[in-house]
C-alpha cells in the first residue's frame, strides 16, 4: 500500500520545472517516522517527570518573583549564618533562604545539585542508587541537562563512566567543586544581599564619603593681609 504525502516546498524560482513537488512514502517508512517522533516525545516527558521528582524549581525572571514567605526566622539565628558557610548549610532555614538568594542570581542549580548529592550519599539500595545516579546525571550533568552545572570536561567524563556502576562517591568531585564555588563566590554576596539583611534587621554598608581636609591655617599680618 502506498501513502501519498504532499510536501509543500518553499518557493524556489531557480529550481528546474521537472523537480518533484511531492514524495511517496511507504507504510513502513511512515510508521518509522511516527515511531521516531513518539520516542522524542517520550524522552521529553520522562525528563519532565525527573524534574518534578527532583523538586527543582524554574528560574525566576525579574518580572515574576516568588511570593514572599512569612518571616519566622529570629534575627539572632540569621546572624549566626554569617559565622561560616558550613553554619549556614547546617540549618534547614538557612538552606531555604540561601536557595531563594541563588534564584535571584539564576544559579539555584548549584545548591540543588549539592542537596541531591547529599541525599544520594545516604542511599543504601543498589537499585535506588542506580536510578538516582541517572536522574542526577540527566538533570545536572548531561550536555542537554535543564539544570546543567558548570564543571570541567574531565570531571563530567569521570561521572559518566562511574554511573555505569554507581557508588555513593561517584559525584563527590563535582559536589566539592560546586561547594567551593558557592562558598567562594555566592556566600559573600548572600551576606550583603537584601534577603539576608532583612532577616538580620540590618542595613547594607553605607557609602564612604570624603570630608574636606582642613590641614592648613593662616595668620593675619599687621597690614591686614593673610599669611598662609
Amino acid at each position: 500500500m502506498k501513502i501519498f504525502v504532499f510536501l509543500f516546498p518553499q518557493f524556489n524560482f531557480s529550481a528546474p520545472k521537472e523537480e518533484a513537488y511531492f514524495k511517496m512514502l511507504s507504510e513502513d517508512e511512515l510508521l518509522a517516522c511516527e515511531m521516531k517522533e513518539n520516542h522524542s516525545r517520550n524522552k521529553k516527558s520522562r525528563l519532565s517527570l525527573l524534574l518534578t521528582k527532583s523538586g527543582s524549581h524554574e528560574n525566576v525572571s525579574p518580572d515574576k518573583k516568588p511570593p514572599a514567605k512569612p518571616n519566622h526566622i529570629a534575627p539572632d539565628m540569621a546572624m549566626s549564618w554569617s559565622d561560616s558557610f558550613e553554619e549556614l548549610l547546617s540549618h534547614s532555614d538557612g538552606v531555604e533562604v540561601f536557595t531563594r538568594f541563588l534564584r535571584t542570581e539564576f544559579s539555584e542549580e548549584n545548591i540543588e545539585f549539592w542537596l541531591a548529592c547529599e541525599d544520594f550519599k545516604t542511599t543504601e539500595s543498589a537499585t535506588k542508587l542506580k536510578t538516582k545516579a541517572k536522574q542526577i546525571h540527566a538533570i545536572f550533568i548531561d550536555k542537554e541537562a535543564p539544570k546543567e552545572i558548570n564543571i570541567d570536561h574531565s570531571t563530567k567524563a569521570a561521572i559518566e563512566k562511574n554511573i555505569l556502576q554507581p557508588t555513593t562517591s561517584c559525584f563527590n568531585v563535582a559536589q566539592d567543586k560546586i561547594y567551593s564555588l558557592m562558598k567562594r563566590d555566592c556566600y559573600p554576596r548572600f551576606l550583603t544581599s537584601d534577603i539576608y539583611l532583612t532577616l538580620t534587621k540590618r542595613t547594607g554598608p553605607r557609602a564612604m564619603t570624603r570630608r574636606r581636609s582642613r590641614s592648613f591655617v593662616f595668620n593675619e599680618r599687621p597690614d591686614g593681609t593673610a599669611a598662609w
